[in-house]
């Protein structure tokens, strides 16, 4: 929620986006019914039209902190740091030294706002 407020994001929209968000869960349906409710607590939610704007805000935040001064590639005029395709994020660098600490600063930002990343 941190970032929804610091890019302007009004209180009520952000509370609107947490109740959606945080009081999600999810049963599991097997062959003799289905299972418990359970609670998620974190990610975001598949197929909800919320989804790639929150992941476009969220990503394009933490890309943007954690890659400034890093090196980057240059097609045409067009400055380019990273390429995002639904929920993935490519890291484009010109040397594996640059890359690995473009991955490292990056995952440390997202651990100070509570994300968690498959490298």
């Amino acid at each position: 929620m941190q970032i929804l407020q610091e890019t302007g994001i009004e209180w009520r929209e952000r509370r609107l986006t947490s109740n959606v968000y945080m009081t999600q869960s999810v049963k599991v349906r097997m062959n003799r019914g289905e299972t418990r409710s359970v609670k998620i607590g974190r990610g975001v939610r598949q197929e909800c039209c919320l989804s790639p704007i929150l992941f476009n805000l969220y990503s394009k935040c933490l890309t943007k902190e954690a890659l400034e001064g890093f090196g980057y590639f240059k097609i045409g005029r067009q400055v380019i740091h990273t390429v995002k395709y639904v929920d993935d994020l490519v890291l484009l660098a010109k040397e594996e030294k640059v890359l690995q600490d473009m991955i490292d600063k990056l995952t440390e930002n997202g651990r100070c706002y509570e994300m968690e990343m498959n490298v």
